[in-house]
């Protein structure tokens, strides 16, 4: 024992000496970083929870003390976010990381006028094309647990019609089985999500058509909730979101209240507690293998890319616990082969021969956008069939864009 903890102690002092090392050679010892974080939100919403417990994670593992960040909460897309970056950065944070997409123009603003401290605008894509070194990007590859949320809602999808629990109002004209989705904005990001989501249920139910309705919010408790209630009054009997609040599952939870078949999957957080009897799962990124990454960089003096993405290969991305009580029988076997084999690559989400684009398999995509009209201009995705979404060689930004056959967007 007394050997045991003499070689704990021994290598301690050899990784607190190789951390002083590396703090001499140009890094930053882990007690001395100081870091900001601008939130769009805050505790409210399931997204900044996300990243603020990532960023509280990797702190935890590197010995970076807790009150060495500092937090801008319900920081706007706008001339706020900037003011939050100039004042971090002043009150001596190093490294500032902002999480919403909108912040990234004022997040580049200020990295320019300092180019000694490192800028990370989560969710963003301009960094490689900014021309400034300390501008960085990353995203997860959230694609893959929506893909993996959907093959949840598809197997309990393919237990309903089993057991002839749906309604004529929730097929339409051709038959298929009616989806529906509750998104905050038409971007990119969103797209992906919902087309990954769909090709999960897919991949279990071949027959079934989404609808997707826009909040024009990300958080927005009172909208989702109405947005969802469009659907089911539409006859969707799935439906799921990307949009940050509760609204959507404590709609489904009431319409299934009312005496509905119906059931939804959630995003980033596990919506259980607030639909019991309705949630089936979330989809889930883990952000602490980025915020680990990124602050090993600075305590490392290393640099870090200007584009960094990750997936279930490297453990960033997961779902909820499944909710045992209503999931279909085998769910919880079926969801471990599909992480499994996207893991390894021996499924991909956006493999081109699963879906179509007016009838035809796409096969070819440009995925950067150098003069800002959202159209691409070089960067192919597509390669050998297979839609390669958030390659960091071209962008850790989700770019799939396509509107795929199946999937209507409703305003």
């Amino acid at each position: 024992m007394k050997k045991l903890t003499s070689l704990l102690l021994a290598l301690c002092l050899v990784l607190s000496l190789g951390v002083c090392a590396l703090a001499d050679e140009g890094g930053i010892a882990p007690e001395d970083l100081k870091i900001g974080m601008v939130c769009i939100g805050d505790n409210n919403s399931g997204y900044d929870i996300a990243h603020i417990t990532g960023l509280e994670t990797a702190m935890e593992t590197l010995g970076i003390p807790a009150e060495n960040v500092t937090y801008k909460y319900n920081i706007g897309e706008d001339e706020s976010a900037a003011d939050a970056c100039y004042d971090l950065a002043e009150n001596g944070c190093q490294i500032i990381f902002t999480d919403s997409y909108g912040h990234q123009s004022y997040t580049q603003q200020v990295a320019s006028e300092y180019p000694e401290l490192t800028f990370c605008a989560m969710t963003g894509d301009l960094a490689a094309l900014s021309g400034l070194d300390n501008l960085k990007n990353a995203f997860n590859h959230t694609f893959e647990s929506r893909y993996v949320s959907g093959v949840v809602a598809g197997m309990k999808l393919a237990e309903l019609i089993a057991n002839d629990e749906l309604s004529d109002e929730n097929f339409d004209a051709d038959g298929n089985v009616k989806l529906g989705y509750v998104g905050a904005y038409p971007y990119a990001e969103v797209v992906s999500g919902y087309t990954a989501f769909y090709l999960g249920v897919k991949s279990v139910v071949e027959n079934v058509v989404m609808d997707v309705r826009y909040t024009n919010s990300w958080f927005d408790i009172t909208g989702e909730g109405e947005a969802a209630n469009a659907l089911m009054a539409d006859g969707c009997c799935i439906i799921s979101q990307h949009a940050d609040s509760t609204g959507a599952p404590s709609a489904v939870q009431a319409y299934h209240e009312a005496g509905h078949t119906v059931f939804c999957v959630g995003y980033n957080i596990d919506m259980q507690s607030v639909a019991p009897d309705v949630a089936l799962t979330s989809a889930g990124n883990d952000w602490s293998k980025f915020y680990t990454y990124a602050l090993q960089c600075m305590i490392g003096g290393e640099p870090i890319p200007h584009d960094w993405s990750a997936g279930y290969s490297e453990g960033a991305n997961f779902i909820f616990p499944l909710n045992e009580s209503i999931v279909a029988e085998g769910t919880a076997e079926k969801v471990a082969e599909v992480e499994a084999a996207i893991a390894d690559g021996s499924l991909q989400v956006f493999d081109c021969s699963t879906f179509t684009v007016e009838g035809e398999h796409p096969t070819s995509f440009l995925a950067i956008d150098l003069d800002g009209d959202f159209n691409g201009d070089e960067g192919e995705a597509i390669r050998d069939g297979v839609f390669y979404e958030s390659d960091p060689e071209l962008r850790s930004a989700p770019y799939f864009s396509l509107r795929i056959d199946g999937i209507t967007e409703l305003s």
